[in-house]
């Protein structure tokens, strides 16, 4: 993956349940959890703006050690940011399990994903192609066959090109529900989830030890420590902290910083030990966020930064760069900076658009009607609720922002 790509190399009745803000014992939103997701997008922004160590990335006359140098250096590692979201993808999406069926789970994560990811699709597709048809090159592909391939958010598997650079980061979270869902067939306990993280990561580690290609995708090896770690620290804060769970997480942290040097290889200039103090840093502010102190925190503009998350991550890159060039293009006396900044507030301002426009509006209706689809019988109607159904409690809800 080339570096400007993530940081290449979250009893039922019949009607779906909303989708809420991540929820602590007695209600209590998780909004400091929602906030850290927008801090993780923040630093992948950064990676990509200010951060990226493309030469001439922004045209010769524009050189971004020499402009800012400091911010250059910091935002280096906004890459890690992709690992950050992992770290709280596996603390989500544990909680976003627990009490649900494999199906419930299914629709949860089609809906949330989904309609957000395929509008930002045909955006691109149709401002590459109008960029196109205006003689300029558009920085993404804009074909038909291309574009249909990315709608599926497989189009890597498919040996397509990414309509959005930084959807190989979805690739990833869909294998991470596909293991989850099995583990919802099995059965979800609480000592079931341990014994599942633990095999994971010795599985994970033979697979590297095995250099397979296969178990590596199918196992994630290069972020089960990340995900496993969420896992553990959603348990502490479900269970109560013990010494099993303490060793479960140190594992998965231990693993995780030692894998983390095939990334830091492949991006110029790092180093290891830089950038594993700055993951263990978000380590700690999640553990005060979720199990920690930083649970209690109701602040709504933490609330309303998780709802522009993920908007605001599909566009940042696809869009939200070309805005910046095309300012520096008009108006080059504008400088560097500035520029980019309008970048940014056009994709704040997008993200916020398309979550009212999708996300609020048609999330929820899609998501009833997959329910109802699953529960259709054989003459097309909703059949009675199944034996499988389990009444969801305020202990098990999940964000809204986060689902």
């Amino acid at each position: 993956m080339s570096a400007e790509t993530a940081g290449s190399p979250p009893l039922q009745s019949r009607k779906a349940q909303p989708l809420t803000i991540p929820t602590a014992p007695g209600g209590r939103r998780l909004a400091a959890v929602d906030g850290l997701r927008l801090v993780a997008a923040g630093a992948v922004a950064a990676y990509h703006y200010v951060g990226t160590p493309t030469p001439h990335f922004w045209g010769r006359a524009h050189d971004l050690a020499q402009a800012a140098p400091v911010l250059h250096a910091v935002a280096g590692y906004g890459w890690l940011g992709v690992e950050a979201f992992f770290l709280i993808s596996g603390f989500v999406i544990c909680m976003s399990c627990w009490g649900r069926t494999p199906a419930q789970f299914a629709v949860s994560r089609v809906s949330r994903l989904f309609p957000l990811y395929w509008a930002v699709v045909l955006i691109i597709a149709v401002a590459g192609t109008v960029t196109v048809a205006l003689g300029h090159r558009s920085g993404a592909p804009t074909d038909l066959r291309t574009t249909l391939g990315n709608l599926t958010m497989i189009p890597s598997p498919l040996g397509l090109d990414l309509t959005d650079g930084v959807a190989w980061t979805l690739w990833v979270e869909a294998r991470f529900y596909l293991l989850m869902a099995v583990l919802l067939l099995i059965g979800l306990t609480y000592r079931r989830v341990v014994a599942f993280a633990f095999l994971w990561l010795v599985l994970a580690s033979v697979g590297r030890q095995l250099n397979s290609a296969a178990l590596d995708e199918i196992l994630l090896s290069q972020y089960a420590g990340l995900f496993v770690t969420g896992i553990a620290l959603y348990l502490i804060f479900r269970s109560g902290p013990n010494a099993l769970l303490y060793l479960l997480a140190g594992f998965a942290w231990c693993y995780t910083l030692t894998v983390l040097d095939d990334r830091v290889a492949a991006h110029t200039g790092a180093s290891w030990a830089v950038s594993a103090a700055a993951l263990t840093g978000f380590l700690v502010l999640l553990a005060l966020a979720g199990p920690g102190p930083l649970r209690h925190l109701q602040w709504r503009i933490l609330v309303l930064a998780g709802s522009l998350t993920y908007p605001f991550y599909l566009v940042h890159q696809s869009l939200g760069i070309p805005v910046s060039r095309g300012v520096l293009s008009v108006v080059p006396r504008l400088g560097l900076l500035p520029a980019i900044a309008a970048g940014l507030l056009f994709s704040l301002l997008l993200a916020a658009v398309l979550n009212a426009l999708i996300d609020q509006k048609l999330t929820g209706p899609f998501r009833h009607r997959l329910t109802a689809a699953l529960d259709a019988d054989a003459t097309g109607r909703a059949g009675p609720p199944g034996p499988g159904r389990v009444q969801r409690t305020p202990w098990t809800r999940t964000p809204r922002g986060f689902e």
